[in-house]
């Protein structure tokens, strides 16, 4: 009986999993995104660059039912794409592991937000989406029972990093920098300082 060759997966992930286990440390990886500065006159429009393709910087909008114009995807079309994306990537990467071929695989994230709370109308409501939904539709190739499509589901959902983010929560810290324009009054009076100041050191006395 011939052996099953190695699936892409296997091929990238199993040396992974034995530098991690020999030397943990190496397991830590960080993620990002930042803004590009656009403090013009509307504040409902932007860009964010992803850290790892700042050759794809993204536009955004902000949502109609915040005075947005919805015309950009929105930040909270962002974070449900982040789970979309994640949660796809991680069924097929578990489904090749598995030898489970599939034919046909969409993720759908809906999210649902009460926005009086971040508008201030009703400080009662949390500031936040109070569900999310995501709905897999998947067809696989060859016929494959209920319980292991129930195994992958399972596993996928368990190693879904956004997914369990969500559902476990996560400290958010903020830091802030800040740098302030002079003053006109004060501007000037460092201006005729250093005017005392460059006279005083030509050597003339009164």
């Amino acid at each position: 009986m011939g052996t099953r060759r190695a699936s892409l997966v296997q091929r990238r992930q199993d040396p992974l999993r034995a530098r991690y286990r020999s030397d943990p440390a190496e397991a830590w990886i960080s993620d990002g995104a930042q803004t590009i500065s656009a403090c013009g006159g509307d504040p409902f429009h932007g860009v964010v660059v992803p850290a790892n393709s700042r050759d794809a910087p993204l536009q955004f909008g902000v949502h109609r039912a915040v005075g947005g114009f919805h015309d950009y995807p929105n930040p909270g079309d962002l974070l449900s794409a982040a789970l979309a994306a994640c949660f796809d990537s991680t069924l097929r990467m578990i489904a090749e592991h598995l030898g489970i071929r599939l034919e046909l695989l969409e993720v759908k994230v809906d999210a649902e937000c009460d926005v009086r709370g971040c508008l201030l109308v009703e400080r009662t409501v949390p500031v936040g989406f109070q569900r999310m939904r995501c709905g897999v539709k998947l067809k696989t190739k060859d016929h494959v029972d209920e319980e292991t499509i129930k195994m992958l589901l399972g596993a996928a959902e368990h190693s879904c990093v956004v997914m369990q983010t969500f559902r476990n929560g996560v400290t958010v810290q903020t830091q802030v920098e800040t740098s302030h324009a002079a003053a006109p009054a004060a501007a000037a009076a460092s201006r005729r300082a250093a005017k005392c100041r460059g006279a005083g050191g030509s050597g003339t006395m009164a």
